[in-house]
């Protein structure tokens, strides 16, 4: 197959070709790791790559009629390294885990069942916890489509690795928008589902009710499909979502029906928002209206969240860091947060967070009134330069993360599934993005909305690294 023509397919496309015997799996694979080898190099987004296992993998595809007509046969697909790979450290972006994991995650074992091959793991900022990809470690990602400023994170390894073209969609995590923030950065579909979604297995939970695992792609379809295959609980789950509206690609596939949207460039706590971020978003509302729903201005403005959020975040880093192998080895900015979340009250601060959570979730589900759909930005900043955390204090990197956070940690807090949409581009040629939110359980109006605007606009067109490399 051709380079160019692997580059630009989607994973459904990839699939279907292998499906229909038109590609194998080993072609495909082939391509990805041609790819990885060409890009990675300059763009940093992996932190292992699987060559050799892939391929075998790819045989195994080949060679099991189940799995080459799977959801996801042949798809290449890259892991982020939080998440446990058999015979793979999960690092979580660090230094301090050294032993294999034993056995695959619940997330990863439903990809391989479904055919897809595992090409590699993709760089993160130490325990996910700022959305700036710079860990000392492996060093920072470059964007793709912004060389000189940044990814975002935490998943920033993964949405260079889809906006490079390396792979068609990879597996992030988002606890404080960790999925999102990198798909608006880098001009991605990015979609948190809602609490419960996916399992965290063989883990409890990730930072309590905050975390959960899911795909950045080009193709809003893309993400739907790897949602479906991923999707489901396990007995063990602290947070469980045992009845699923319906699967989502049908719904991606499908223009919604006339949807009642509220839209808001206002931040909970007041963090102000970049003139250009916002007529972004105005201009996205007014674009919603000409296909056909209603559209209006929120009346209040969203609930501020932060005092539940930094607790159960800090509770999360915290709980990460007790657990692995080798402490010392922990990241300077790593100790200082860990340390945070050791002082006296910490830990009766973040039982009484993660109390209030249904609270807040309750306050936004009455601010959204009638409405279906709630509109902001992604981000309240355009997108920053690299080396956010070059020499800082663990309070500066904190404070450098609020405007990246503002919008899209809230829907950790509460639960709700939220999505970031490419939507626009600044003064200087960066992507904006914006985002919608859904009452808990209603992914499938976020998806239906996205698959209609990515109709609308072309989505998706070719990798963006393919016009600078």
């Amino acid at each position: 197959m051709e380079q160019s023509s692997y580059r630009a397919a989607s994973a459904r496309s990839i699939a279907q070709q292998v499906r229909d015997g038109h590609w194998t799996a080993t072609e495909v694979t082939d391509a990805a790791l041609a790819e990885i080898g060409r890009l990675n190099p300059e763009l940093n987004a992996f932190t292992v790559v699987l060559a050799d296992e892939a391929r075998a993998e790819a045989r195994r595809v080949g060679a099991d009629a189940a799995l080459r007509q799977g959801p996801l046969a042949g798809v290449p697909i890259v892991i982020k390294a939080e998440l446990d790979v058999a015979g793979q450290v999960t690092t979580f972006g660090g230094h301090g885990n050294s032993t294999p994991a034993a056995a695959d995650c619940r997330v990863v074992s439903r990809l391989r069942a479904a055919g897809a091959v595992i090409v590699g793991i993709t760089t993160m900022p130490e325990f996910g916890q700022f959305p700036f990809t710079e860990p000392q470690r492996f060093g920072q990602t470059i964007n793709p489509v912004a060389p000189r400023h940044t990814v975002g994170g935490s998943s920033g390894g993964s949405a260079a690795a889809v906006a490079s073209g390396m792979v068609p969609v990879a597996i992030g995590g988002d606890g404080g928008g960790s999925i999102r923030i990198p798909a608006a950065c880098c001009g991605l579909f990015g979609h948190k589902g809602t609490r419960g979604l996916v399992s965290p297995s063989p883990a409890k939970d990730f930072w309590g009710p905050l975390a959960l695992s899911g795909p950045l792609s080009r193709d809003v379809a893309d993400s739907a499909l790897v949602y479906d295959v991923i999707a489901g609980n396990e007995a063990t789950d602290t947070y469980q979502l045992p009845e699923r509206a319906t699967e989502l690609l049908p719904s991606a596939l499908t223009d919604p029906r006339r949807l009642r949207i509220g839209w808001t460039t206002r931040s909970a706590g007041h963090i102000p928002v970049d003139r250009q971020v916002a007529e972004a978003t105005e201009r996205f509302a007014h674009r919603l209206s000409e296909l056909g729903h209603q559209v209006v201005p929120l009346a209040g403005r969203l609930p501020n969240h932060a005092a539940t959020f930094l607790p159960l975040m800090l509770a999360g880093v915290l709980e990460e860091a007790e657990a692995v192998e080798h402490p010392e080895r922990l990241e300077r900015l790593t100790r200082a947060g860990a340390a945070r979340g050791r002082l006296p009250g910490q830990r009766r601060a973040a039982q009484r967070a993660e109390a209030a959570c249904e609270a807040l979730a309750t306050r936004l589900d009455d601010l959204l009134g009638e409405a279906d759909i709630l509109l902001t930005p992604t981000l309240t900043r355009r997108i920053p330069p690299l080396g956010q955390l070059d020499g800082v204090s663990w309070s500066r990197a904190i404070w450098r993360s609020v405007p990246m956070s503002s919008f899209t940690s809230l829907a950790n807090v509460t639960g709700h599934p939220a999505a970031s949409l490419p939507a626009s581009r600044d003064g200087d040629g960066l992507p904006i993005g914006v985002q919608v939110m859904a009452r808990r359980g209603r992914d499938d109006l976020l998806f239906a909305l996205a698959g209609q605007v990515g109709r609308s606009l072309g989505w998706p067109a070719d990798p963006p690294a393919s016009r600078q490399h």
